[in-house]
């Protein structure tokens, strides 16, 4: 079975990003036949004012997957706008796909809420579900790993896919199904969403020293004035960290020890910058070892295996319409 999924070329990853989609990828590509692409397209949906190098970020986005464990020999590592097909089947699903279908889906419902995408209210960010699609069944996708909020995506997507084998009389394409996947949130350093606009996250290549000035900076229990105060750790940022990074049984330690006032927010987050800095170094040290060259041989190879995929998808596209 095939599994498809993407990740925007926006800037370098973070301890977010780990968590909540590479831990899961690498155990994914040991079942499934993975198809992880960079969405560099998708990325101008939001982000086509900004100066953006997407070439590069692409490279070096491939080079943390693989530094965080995606084996290149296993899974199918390729750039979306390198196969021009993509944009081929976009452009037809645009063709039959009903504008009231996009205005109900709840991201883009969400987003035009907020005046940061109000600005951005394009075209491209109203469709975006529609070149999702496409992305998806140009490789016969079974599956497709998503959180429980992006079921509508994916719900749409076969809207899509049973409009066009209807008009077309046709069966032509799978219908993707969810594999729904509990992604944890990490939040940022200091409560808020992890982002680099709010310089709150720990990214995947950071030394030892920064992360520890990182760490020391976030979050605790508010309550807590002196060291022995009873902690509340449900409401310590750093406490989320250690659920993440550190042992069940140092997590049962470090929870008993705040409850009870032993130990002291500092050296709380000294145990959790050490056990953060366990998970980045090997990442850390194996990004510094990857060479572009050698990323681009192996996406070059790559985009070659998806495009003869999506050629000879859109082959039978073209066959049915014209």
């Amino acid at each position: 079975m095939r599994v498809v999924s993407g990740m925007r070329p926006t800037g370098k990853l973070h301890l977010g990003h780990f968590i909540g989609v590479l831990k899961n990828w690498k155990e994914l590509q040991e079942k499934y036949d993975c198809f992880f692409f960079v969405a560099d397209w998708h990325a101008l949906t939001t982000k086509f004012d900004e100066k953006i190098d997407l070439r590069q970020n692409s490279v070096e986005l491939v080079k943390e997957w693989i530094a965080s464990g995606i084996d290149p020999e296993k899974t199918t590592l390729f750039i979306q706008s390198e196969i021009k097909e993509h944009a081929e089947l976009y452009l037809i699903f645009n063709m039959i796909t009903p504008v009231s279908w996009l205005e109900r889906n709840p991201t883009y419902k969400d987003a035009m809420q907020q005046e940061e995408y109000k600005k951005k209210n394009n075209a491209g960010f109203l469709t975006y579900p529609v070149l999702q699609t496409a992305d998806i069944v140009l490789y016969d996708a079974d599956l497709v790993p998503i959180g429980e909020d992006q079921k509508p995506h994916l719900e749409l997507a076969r809207d899509i896919v049973n409009r066009f084998h209807y008009l077309y009389k046709t069966e032509i394409f799978k219908e993707p199904q969810e594999m729904l996947t509990e992604v944890p949130r990490l939040p940022g350093l200091d409560g808020r969403k992890m982002s680099k606009s709010f310089n709150n996250a720990i990214y995947l290549d950071e030394t030892p020293e920064e992360i520890w000035a990182k760490v020391r900076m976030a979050k605790t229990d508010p309550s807590r004035i002196k060291k022995t105060d009873p902690g509340h750790p449900e409401v310590c940022i750093v406490f989320e960290y250690h659920k993440a990074f550190s042992s069940p049984d140092e997590v049962a330690e470090i929870e008993s020890a705040c409850r009870a006032g032993t130990i002291g927010c500092v050296e709380c987050k000294k145990r959790c910058a050490a056990n953060i800095e366990k998970v980045v170094a090997p990442i850390r040290e194996k990004k510094a070892q990857l060479k572009n060259d050698e990323i681009l041989d192996i996406i070059n190879n790559s985009n070659k295996k998806a495009r003869e995929l999506a050629k000879e998808k859109m082959n039978q596209v073209n066959r049915v319409i014209f």
